[in-house]
């Protein structure tokens, strides 16, 4: 859910931050140029100052002085030119110079500089200048008009590079991306712990849902960390898991006591019987029939008992070598085997599993009877064990008649027996008992088709467990 939550949030927040970010940048331009725009106000205001009687006059005195003037300012604009690199001239209504830097340049018939020295003579600043992008290379133009006795006589015209405009904008819009960047990753920080925080207790929630599923039913939340609502589903779940396990304990314990109640007339009803039997001929096909089904009885009656006792009892899981242990199942099976000419083979390699011996036991003896009884007169069951990572394998595979596909689905239900094999000894209920006594101690049975035919039965153990012995405990 992690994987799911944690983009949603990252995209979220990468869009918030890229609303705040780029009308920030946007500004931080705005602020940087408007600051270079003052600055050139102000220098064609004081050069309009300089300006502002520099006029042509008669000769003599006033003619010296105005030359003067005229000298002060070409010093002026020629030490602003070569200071900041930066174009500046005065220039009379009619274009020409009053006094320009460098001298060759002039106002153009076209342009920025032209539509800016018209504005000028209209007697008002220039609008702003366009706004310069890192990526542009532009200039900025600024006129300002030279006014006396209230005619506009010349305009100041200053034509600037923005290239250090466009680099402090852009050191700028570094800076906001820095900042952008560690508030990112800030902010996916506090969202991991954040998810972490919620979803700490779904996951505590899920692995204790897979624990009561796989048979352990003690398992409970501990409703302490996570949000409000998430205690109450924790504590919520506890209780449901509370009343499952009491009413699973109440079945269990009927089919117990019911099992063990029913033995007790059983057996003194199979007594009677026999002891009818003296009386009456030994042929007596009546006798014999209720003689096997009271037995047939009796076998059901026991297997009800051991599939309680089974699902009631815990798992005494221990490291063991469940190679050498399917080894003695296969040996012990041979005769058998052999008795109903079935060729029953076992490839069981050292394997360490953690696992419960006497149910692992159980179990290999329920399957491989099931694999021999099944299996015609010179067929073949093979006893394979492996290993697959975290877990063990005990394979057992016939040559039976098989399963059907919708049979494989019902295999291992309580009392189901295929309609094909009715007339089998049998229960229907040792692979039943066989599956709670492995999923006891975290184990499993799958079934599928063998090819060309047959059985495939698979039983699953884990290799590591949560006793003293195990060393994934120990870590």
């Amino acid at each position: 859910m992690r994987t799911r939550l944690l983009p949603l949030l990252t995209v979220l927040l990468a869009a918030v931050l890229l609303a705040l970010g780029i009308p920030l940048a946007g500004s931080l331009a705005a602020a940087r140029q408007q600051q270079v725009v003052v600055d050139r106000i102000d220098d064609t205001a004081r050069f309009a100052a300089l300006a502002q009687f520099v006029t042509d006059g008669p000769s003599g005195s006033r003619r010296t002085t105005v030359d003067e003037r005229r000298e002060t300012l070409r010093r002026e604009l020629d030490s602003y030119y070569g200071v900041y690199g930066i174009r500046a001239g005065v220039f009379y209504r009619n274009g020409s110079a009053m006094a320009n830097a460098p001298g060759d340049w002039f106002v153009p018939p076209t342009g920025e500089v032209r539509q800016a020295f018209d504005e000028a003579l209209l007697s008002r600043r220039s609008h702003d200048p366009p706004q310069a992008w890192p990526w542009q290379r532009s200039r900025l133009v600024v006129a300002s008009p030279v006014i006396r006795d209230g005619d506009v006589v010349a305009v100041v015209v200053t034509d600037s590079p923005t290239g250090q405009l466009r680099s402090r904008i852009l050191r700028g819009w570094l800076l906001i991306g820095a900042g952008e960047i560690a508030a990112m990753l800030l902010a996916v920080g506090a969202a991991l712990r954040l998810t972490g925080w919620v979803l700490r207790p779904v996951r505590v929630l899920d692995a204790t849902t897979h624990d009561i599923a796989t048979g352990r039913l003690k398992s409970r939340v501990a409703a302490a960390g996570g949000p409000p609502e998430l205690r109450r589903l924790a504590r919520s779940f506890n209780e449901m898991a509370d009343n499952v396990e009491a009413v699973l304990e109440q079945q269990r314990a009927f089919v117990a006591d019911a099992s063990h109640q029913l033995r007790n007339p059983l057996s003194a009803l199979l007594l009677r019987i026999e002891l009818l039997a003296l009386e009456l001929p030994e042929d007596n096909a009546e006798i014999a029939s209720v003689r096997t089904e009271g037995k047939r009885l009796a076998q059901v009656l026991d297997d009800l008992l051991d599939l309680a006792l089974a699902e009631h009892a815990e798992a005494d899981l221990q490291l063991a070598d469940i190679g050498a242990l399917t080894e003695e199942r296969v040996a012990a099976w041979a005769p058998a085997a052999r008795s109903r000419g079935v060729h029953l083979t076992g490839d069981c390699p050292p394997t360490t599993a953690w696992a419960d011996p006497i149910a692992l036991s159980s179990a290999l003896d329920a399957l491989i009877d099931n694999a021999v009884k099944f299996t015609p007169e010179d067929g073949t069951v093979e006893v394979t064990v492996s290993t697959d990572g975290d877990v063990s394998t005990v394979v057992v595979t016939d040559t039976g008649p098989g399963l059907t596909d919708e049979e494989l689905t019902r295999v291992g239900d309580r009392f189901w027996r295929s309609g094909r094999h009715q007339n089998v000894k049998g229960s229907g209920l040792g692979l039943s008992i066989s599956r709670a006594l492995l999923a006891a101690g975290g184990g499993s049975i799958d079934y599928a088709h063998h090819e060309p035919q047959g059985l495939r039965v698979t039983v699953t153990v884990p290799r590591y467990g949560r006793g003293p012995e195990d060393p994934a405990a120990a870590s």
